[in-house]
């Protein structure tokens, strides 16, 4: 195969999107939630992973915290990986890092990116449906999964646990 036949090769592959977001909760486990201004439903603080940098999900992760929520912290374990289809999008690539327990101080400093952000909240496990959209709740639910059994990573498909 030559230069251009593989050039040509990579250009005709699908299209497939990679997201990385960051679990937080309180002292009493509530989950750190922020609302978008660009679409319906809440998420978490997170976003694409910019591989044209070659920037991975765990630096991701960090770069998308900092910039939403004002927060620069290391993320945590994964916790959970997501195969992610969407009817508007390409499928999407989307891992949830531990962001562990936020102090009152850390609280305070959140400071949102008022450019794509309305507001945040802390939330209950079980007001997580209101909240979060489909998979997204799904998949935040499987990842406080892992962090009560103290269990490996989960890997997903649309939020749905696969494999053994």
């Amino acid at each position: 195969m030559t230069t251009t036949d593989y050039s040509s090769y990579i250009a005709g592959l699908p299209r497939v999107l990679a997201a990385a977001a960051t679990v937080f909760r309180d002292d009493r486990g509530r989950v750190l939630l922020v609302e978008p201004n660009y679409r319906e439903g809440w998420t978490l603080p997170g976003g694409t992973i910019e591989s044209d940098d070659g920037e991975g999900p765990r630096q991701a992760a960090r770069r998308e915290t900092a910039e939403e929520i004002g927060l620069d912290l290391p993320p945590g374990r994964l916790l959970a990986v997501d195969w992610a289809r969407g009817p508007q999008r390409p499928p999407i690539a989307a891992y949830l890092y531990d962001g562990g327990v936020l102090d009152e101080t850390q609280l305070k400093e959140i400071r949102l990116q008022e450019e794509e952000l309305l507001s945040w909240k802390l939330v209950e496990r079980e007001e997580i449906d209101h909240y979060l959209l489909g998979a997204l709740a799904l998949r935040v639910k499987a990842a406080l999964d892992v962090l009560e059994s103290g269990g490996g990573a989960v890997e997903l498909e649309d939020g749905h646990p696969v494999g053994g």
